[in-house]
């Protein structure tokens, strides 16, 4: 497979293991305590502090990264040389693909600029077995008549799956589509469906043959350039079980199938790779709509392209089901959050500027109320939910020296070990010694008093008191894997226990 080369790609690429890991510290809850997040700060930095809790866990991520377009935007720089911007992208989305979880995709929104290099670097990272589409929505629905060549009118949505166990959800059916379903007889409702393919009598022979019209007794035969749909012996059984449709009166020249809507496999639509600005909105109604929710009549308070919640909910109708978390690294004016909340999903937003409070918080408390814009009522939303706000502790967990901040307590040190260990996100509260079983390894730790009173150093240091104690209160038969600050046991005890044992902080901060 070929790969897409810049400077510095060595170090973009080095980088993505290289991030220092900041916890995440908790400003404000606004509504109901939820899981929801809305992070300001840097997305790299958030997109590292929250894979202890997060890696393999999200299900959906919709991103609209800067587009490159050498132009100055007033709430981010969007004029990056083509290098660094890549250089940007390539460690956000290495992290982005550890946080997905294996039935999980990702959905990157893009014009002609970057989208093209964006795909070849999805490629490397995602595998070019899991890309699923270049989506094209069309952003505008007017063409601009002052351009000077060919007026751009789409944006690319490049659509990658983590693995083979993702699966698209069929959309809802339309009204149009049922007003198809406007015949009816004995069995029930039906639409006539098209009975010839584009297939010639060359290519298929056994699907060019005649067909007997019972009203006229006239043999109806196919083009030869488009043949029947179905073989002789299907006919004769749609013939049999009543499936043909000969027109009003039964006056028509050709055969249908009879397509009854009671009969569909599935109550859906199939997903398409074309998304008109009927279907899934346009940039002029986004901006409309964000300016409406911020009661903001100054084009200077809005993003010049925020993305309409229409086009946000068509990717979670596609994607997720009610629970599921979705992850925006962009979350910019705050849209895929707000979409979210309204459908029932978990979510995390991210954004560096100050207007993830100006524009992001002021929004999702808007959809807490209830606010109507949108797909509010598409999706009858009145309101409710919550979310928390957080910010990044300016330092890093681990010191410039090696050693873990004084002020680390037990559970994120032992979420970041778990993950480090397993490269899975803790779903559960760190609150014992034994942080987990992972394919026959059980992992425990020994930090910050997390024994109590039990002596030395409040039970940081390995003694056989203590292994004792562990394998009595946390037993495991197969191998073990054991943190602290350092131990007291030989190397022949640890081997008759299957225990390793790995020093703090040294052993974690050189991995």
């Amino acid at each position: 497979m070929p790969f897409l080369d810049w400077v510095n790609k060595n170090q973009a690429r080095a980088s993505s293991t290289q991030v220092p890991y900041h916890l995440l510290q908790k400003e404000a809850e606004y509504g109901a305590p939820s899981e929801n997040m809305v992070i300001q700060g840097d997305n790299l930095l958030a997109l590292r502090a929250l894979m202890p809790l997060y890696a393999g866990r999200v299900k959906c991520i919709f991103i609209d990264p800067p587009y490159n377009t050498q132009s100055a935007f007033e709430h981010y720089d969007d004029k990056l040389e083509h290098s660094q911007w890549l250089s940007m992208m390539y460690p956000r989305l290495v992290l982005l693909r550890d946080l997905l979880a294996e039935d999980g995709s990702i959905w990157v929104t893009l014009d002609d600029n970057e989208a093209h290099y964006m795909k070849v670097i999805m490629d490397e990272i995602f595998g070019r077995v899991n890309f699923v589409s270049n989506v094209i929505w069309q952003k505008k629905y007017a063409v601009a008549n002052d351009h000077k060549t060919i007026a751009p009118m789409h944006d690319h949505v490049l659509v990658y799956r983590k693995s083979s166990s993702w699966k698209r959800n069929l959309l809802p059916r339309t009204n149009e589509k049922d007003r198809q379903y406007k015949y009816e007889d004995e069995r029930g409702i039906f639409r006539p469906d098209n009975y010839t393919c584009s297939k010639s009598a060359e290519e298929r022979p056994n699907l060019y043959y005649p067909v007997l019209n019972p009203n006229t007794g006239e043999e109806i035969w196919p083009k030869k350039t488009r043949v029947w749909s179905y073989s002789q012996e299907e006919h004769f059984r749609h013939v049999q079980e009543g499936f043909i449709y000969w027109g009003k009166d039964g006056k028509g020249k050709t055969p249908s199938f009879k397509r009854y809507k009671h009969l569909l496999k599935n109550d859906g639509v199939v997903p398409h790779s074309l998304w008109s600005h009927e279907f899934a909105g346009h940039t002029d109604g986004s901006r409309k709509e964000v300016r409406s929710v911020l009661n903001s009549s100054s084009l200077t308070d809005d993003f010049i392209t925020p993305k309409p919640e229409l086009l946000i909910s068509k990717v979670l109708e596609i994607s997720t089901n009610v629970g599921d978390l979705v992850l925006d690294s962009f979350l910019g004016s705050g849209t895929t959050a707000a979409v979210a909340h309204k459908m029932g999903r978990r979510y995390i937003g991210i954004e560096m500027g100050e207007h993830a409070k100006t524009h992001c918080i002021p929004r999702l408390q808007k959809v807490i109320e209830g606010e109507q814009g949108g797909i509010s009522q598409s999706v009858g939303w009145q309101g409710g939910g919550g979310f928390g706000f957080y910010t990044l502790h300016p330092e890093p967990v681990f010191q410039a020296n090696g050693q873990i901040r004084p002020d680390i307590k037990f559970e994120p040190l032992a979420a970041y070990i778990w993950h480090m260990e397993t490269s899975v996100g803790s779903s559960q509260t760190m609150d014992s010694p034994l942080l987990g079983v992972h394919n026959g390894i059980a992992y425990y730790l020994l930090y910050n008093g997390i024994l109590g009173d039990r002596r030395p150093q409040g039970g940081n240091v390995l003694t056989r008191p203590i292994l004792a104690w562990l394998q009595a209160e946390y037993p495991h038969d197969g191998p073990k894997v054991i943190y602290g600050e350092s131990i007291r046991i030989g190397e022949e005890r640890l081997a008759q226990a299957n225990v390793t044992f790995k020093q703090i902080p040294y052993d974690v901060v050189l991995r």
